[in-house]
């Protein structure tokens, strides 16, 4: 069964890029949100496995939406991986904070790195 993921990005091009690439490596983008409202919305009704969630969200903050929804997740809920253009060196203390289950640069995104994050492997 291929890992449902919800893409969380303010950026429509990256959110069609994102999901064009991992859907082609084999992952099921079952949507994509450019807020945090819609971003709750869509886990709560799309139930992924997974949740990229952007650090820098617009005018909002990913890793209060990353808090958020691993405090509100059910014990088989989604895992939230933080993605960033900035390198995990200049975001590795936000990202500890937000307990997600780990980091990935978005010029490193693919579905093997998701896979090996959600299997506890580093990025």
């Amino acid at each position: 069964m291929a890992t449902r993921c919800l893409i969380v990005d303010d950026s429509k091009q990256f959110l069609v890029a994102a999901r064009m690439l991992l859907e082609r490596q084999g992952l099921t983008v079952v949507g994509v949100a450019s807020t945090s409202s819609e971003a709750l919305q869509q886990v709560e009704s799309l139930r992924p496995d997974v949740v990229l969630v952007d650090v820098a969200l617009g005018e909002e903050s990913g890793l209060d939406l990353a808090r958020r929804l691993i405090a509100e997740r059910p014990a088989d809920g989604a895992a939230v991986i933080m993605i960033s253009t900035r390198g995990g060196e200049d975001v590795a203390d936000l990202v500890a904070g937000s307990r997600a289950a780990g980091f990935l640069p978005k010029s490193e995104l693919s579905a093997n790195a998701i896979l090996r994050l959600l299997d506890g492997q580093p990025g």
